[in-house]
């Protein structure tokens, strides 16, 4: 039993249209679906990937309209870390970031950035997985944004290590050295770890990373699940998302993991051409589609204007 590699990535933002617009046109990602929070049915589920919407493509936003911005502190992811082909794309993006008014910062093989609720970004050149791209006018395919590859959070210095059997004894990483982490799936690699957090506290608001999930195999989930706990960790029941099943649960430095599903899949309820077009409800709020749709902000997908 192996996890197969990252699943997706949740964060939260104020403001659902900035979103759209910025991952779907600047960043040139998918809008493959449109839906609301399973337990804030009021609140957008917006999620962003490749063409299909495949596991390792995928970031998500739940939006709470107006909130203040958060900061990531000890026990919260800090970057993320997305692939491009090659050293030349990061040129192109970093001149397309700074002609839609988003600040840079070139590094050795990567450039930093932040969305517009200062989530932190960092494109980095090259990786070893297949590609998972959007196609998009304005976004070369010998540049656009390949999948997500790793992902860096906060913990207490004296923390990093500790307790890294989670990671390495049931979830299966491999540990490179002090505070990094390596993920091999069968297809999909993925780079997990730890900094020293700053003093001032995190705070889960906009801008913020709300949890990390990895992906399973369909049959493998409750094997997952009593892995889990046998590490002595609470572990949710399976929880039915529509689109994949979840397991979720917290590791020992504070980081809300989930473990997701393959299938079925984002086709499971859109054509595979219309992905994102229409709000799409989860089967216990469609009773409420009336009153979502008159209190949600109109959002239209990119993709539908032809």
């Amino acid at each position: 039993m192996k996890l197969q590699g990252l699943h997706h990535v949740t964060m939260i933002t104020g403001d659902a249209r900035a979103t759209v617009h910025f991952y779907a046109e600047t960043l040139g990602l998918r809008l493959v679906k449109k839906t609301v929070n399973f337990d804030q049915p009021d609140a957008y589920h917006l999620y962003f990937g490749d063409e299909r919407g495949a596991p390792g493509s995928i970031l998500t936003w739940f939006e709470f309209a107006g909130a203040a911005p958060g900061r990531p502190g000890a026990g919260m992811i800090h970057l993320i870390e997305l692939a491009v082909p090659s050293e030349g794309s990061l040129d192109f993006w970093e001149a397309r970031l700074r002609a839609a008014g988003t600040a840079t910062e070139r590094g050795e093989h990567a450039l930093r950035f932040a969305d517009g609720d200062g989530l932190a970004f960092a494109l980095v050149a090259g990786g070893e997985d297949p590609p998972l791209q959007a196609r998009d006018r304005e976004v070369p395919a010998v540049h656009a944004i390949a999948g997500i590859v790793g992902a860096r959070a906060y913990t207490d210095p004296e923390r990093v290590g500790e307790d890294e059997s989670l990671l390495t004894q049931t979830l299966g990483f491999v540990h490179d050295g002090g505070g990094e982490y390596r993920l091999d799936g069968e297809r999909r690699h993925f780079r997990f770890a730890w900094d020293p957090a700053p003093e001032l506290p995190g705070l889960q608001s906009a801008g913020s990373v709300h949890h990390i999930a990895w992906a399973c195999r369909d049959e493998d989930q409750p094997g997952w699940q009593q892995r889990v706990r046998d590490a002595r960790r609470h572990v949710t029941d399976v929880l039915d998302r529509d689109y994949f099943t979840s397991i979720y649960f917290r590791e020992p430095r504070h980081v809300l993991f989930e473990i997701a599903t393959l299938s079925p899949g984002f086709a499971v309820d859109e054509d595979p051409d219309r992905l994102g077009f229409e709000l799409r409800l989860p089967r216990q709020h469609e009773h409420l589609r009336a009153r979502l749709e008159a209190e949600l902000t109109p959002l239209e997908n990119p993709r539908a204007r032809g």
